[in-house]
């Protein structure tokens, strides 16, 4: 049996993590759209994208302020209805479609059932999004499909994975951002709490990994990260080397010769103790400024 080549991990392309400043500036685009929410939701808590969609308003709760993921919701996947008289069209298409797959399914591992604290910030963002889904609820009428999703179309249906994709994409070119994935979100939100200093353990149960090794690979060093880095070991390796010259420097503009190279020795007498005639003493220091011919 064939065993297909090892992927090197190190060769993979370096995603970069949106920054505090982007990320403000898709949010602040998010705000113009419907659902505006989905994004916060996705850029702090760093959801996957069927976790956040598969959200429903009972897995809320704004009065403590927690999130609680227990589903993800499915690509749809179809069937052909039509097998007597095959229509020749993609299962998709099918005019007597059927569906192959539930829409929702539990979170593949038990890690990934979890509870998320939410910052007042966002539950204020969910709180606002709650108003403008009654909104939409009331100018539905008897086409609004009660089906409890926090994030829904205007008649109260789920979202579609690939709409949802889409409207990820056209927000960022609008946004004047850099082009990235969906998934790429999650990965901001993990390097942000781990920038933060958030326990590693906590980490974990935030984004719903069961293994420390997803640590290691969402964890992005930011260029800003990279010359805080860079400063410091240069402020450890050459801290003293730029010291001595700022002092040769200083020595100059002073203008003295004799400035001691090492902490002078100070004498102490002890009470009672005389010292006598033959008794060293340290010798006096003579300072004599430069171009002095004679001492003070």
């Amino acid at each position: 049996m064939a065993i297909p080549p090892r992927l090197d991990l190190e060769e993979e392309d370096e995603i970069e993590p949106y920054t505090v400043a982007e990320i403000k500036t898709i949010l602040a685009e998010a705000n113009k759209h419907r659902n505006s929410a989905r994004w916060a939701i996705a850029l702090a808590l760093g959801l996957r994208q069927g976790e956040a969609l598969g959200l429903k308003w009972s897995d809320v709760d704004m009065k403590t302020g927690v999130l609680r993921v227990r589903r993800s919701l499915n690509r749809p996947k179809y069937k052909h209805g039509c097998d007597e008289e095959p229509c020749g069209r993609k299962p998709g298409f099918c005019p007597k479609r059927q569906q192959a797959r539930p829409d929702t399914a539990p979170t593949k591992s038990r890690a990934c059932r979890r509870t998320i604290g939410l910052p007042k910030e966002l539950t204020k963002v969910l709180q606002a999004h709650w108003k403008e889904q009654v909104a939409e609820r009331a100018r539905a009428r008897q086409l609004w499909k009660d089906e409890g999703w926090v994030f829904a179309k205007r008649t109260g249906e789920a979202l579609s994975p690939n709409m949802d994709y889409r409207e990820w994409k056209a927000m960022l070119a609008t946004a004047g951002i850099r082009d990235g994935r969906l998934h790429d979100a999650r990965h901001t939100a993990a390097t942000v709490l781990l920038l933060l200093g958030v326990p590693e353990r906590a980490v974990m149960d935030v984004m719903g990994w069961s293994s420390s090794a997803m640590v290691k690979r969402y964890q992005h060093v930011t260029a800003p990260v990279r010359m805080d880095i860079a400063e410091r070991v240069g402020g450890l390796l050459w801290a003293d080397t730029e010291a001595g010259e700022e002092d040769d420097r200083t020595r100059q503009r002073v203008g003295f010769s004799c400035l001691p190279e090492s902490p002078v020795e100070t004498f102490v007498e002890t009470p009672g103790h005389e010292e006598g005639p033959d008794a060293e003493r340290p010798a006096p220091l003579s300072c004599m400024p430069l171009g002095s011919e004679t001492g003070p």
